[in-house]
């Protein structure tokens, strides 16, 4: 057995809130959805996909805290501020050996998003 993959499964207050963040300030493409009306899709970027859910019985929105590692940590960073987005942690440079922020998506479940200290030439 191989394990490929992995898609975290985020409960969410509102499915199409959810997406336009996802999509047009994280800057995620559509995997795919389900329902009609919708109440789960996937979002993907440079191979990452991220499952949101709004389904009766998920888990409370909110409620996950999801780790993205990623390059060109400092320009994401700006990029994101500039639109105005949740930021719990502000970026720096962490004594665990990486770049890294915080923000919250719009039902409060939080991304970390990071870079390895040592990869920063490449940000």
């Amino acid at each position: 057995m191989k394990i490929e993959s992995i898609s975290p499964i985020l409960s969410v207050e509102h499915l199409a809130e959810s997406m336009d963040f996802y999509r047009n300030v994280l800057g995620f493409d559509l995997a795919w959805s389900w329902g009609d009306p919708a109440d789960m899709a996937a979002v993907c970027r440079d191979g990452v996909e991220i499952a949101l859910t709004q389904r009766a019985g998920s888990k409370p929105a909110g409620a996950a805290h999801i780790h993205l590692r990623v390059s060109g940590i400092d320009d994401y960073y700006e990029t994101l501020v500039g639109l105005g987005v949740t930021i719990i942690v502000p970026i720096g440079d962490r004594p665990y050996g990486m770049r890294d922020f915080r923000i919250a998506d719009p039902s409060g479940n939080e991304l970390s998003i990071g870079q390895d200290i040592c990869n920063r030439d490449s940000a």
